[in-house]
């Protein structure tokens, strides 16, 4: 048996990196996972298969988490394998290098769209469906914590998802609902691949474990968060970081 079983789970952008890599993980565990992805239809398809080869159950649903109308249906495809829906993984997010000088209001509305709004709006409407007990992880960075130039926007988005999560875990405590925040570090994905070489080196030459991440390093993390024995923690931000930050 898994530690999931009899467990329904949302995951918003699940067809790749570290969004793919906590589908497969929750799916392992044991519980029936729903996804979304915005456009890579191919990519979700790939992870549905891996899953459903392995044994576990995946579903996937095309949703932008920019667009707030498709919410309660998302929600309700999730609830339907099981009749009910119990762990919420805010994943979904997009990140933009660029100096302050060059921000457009436009860049601005676009990251606090998908990296604030589209989360804040889906742990309200998880605080509405979820079953008692239930878990709700969000997915931050290192970055609000080791700030660089060019990610204003991503840092400040995700920032302020960070002080979401602390209100919803108190208000959302006394149902047992835990709220917590997973903050992963330099990580193997294509989104890090996009960095110069030398970063990338200069990321696993500052990790106390002297490598960057792999999608599958913060999915446990994310994994531990769901599972039972997360039942006393709440509130809190857990560095997926590799040591990169002590």
């Amino acid at each position: 048996m898994g530690v999931l079983d009899g467990k329904a789970a949302l995951v918003t952008g699940g067809s790749r990196g570290i969004g793919a890599a906590i589908v497969r993980r929750l799916a392992a565990d044991g519980a029936a996972v729903t996804f979304t992805y915005a456009s890579s239809g191919q990519a979700a398809d790939e992870v549905v298969a891996a899953v459903k080869e392995a044994g576990g159950q995946a579903y996937a649903v095309q949703a932008d988490q920019a667009d707030l109308d498709a919410l309660p249906a998302v929600f309700e495809a999730a609830a339907e394998p099981l009749g009910g829906l119990d762990i919420l993984v805010c994943n979904a997010g997009r990140a933009m290098a660029k100096p302050m000088a060059e921000v457009t209001p436009g860049d601005f509305d676009e990251m606090f769209a998908v990296n604030l709004k589209g989360p804040y709006f889906a742990i309200k409407h998880a605080g509405e469906v979820l079953r008692d007990n239930g878990r709700i992880i969000a997915l931050s960075t290192l970055n609000t914590k080791l700030p660089g130039p060019r990610i204003s926007l991503y840092a400040a988005s995700k920032g302020a998802l960070e002080q979401v999560t602390k209100v919803a875990a108190r208000e959302l405590g006394g149902r047992g609902i835990t709220v917590n925040v997973v903050s992963p570090g330099a990580t193997d994905t294509d989104m890090f691949r996009g960095n110069p070489p030398e970063a990338v080196e200069r990321a696993a030459a500052g990790a106390a474990l002297g490598r960057i991440g792999e999608p599958a390093d913060v999915a446990d993390v994310v994994a531990f968060l769901a599972g039972p024995d997360a039942r006393w923690l709440t509130g809190q931000n857990l560095g997926a970081t590799g040591g990169l930050l002590i």
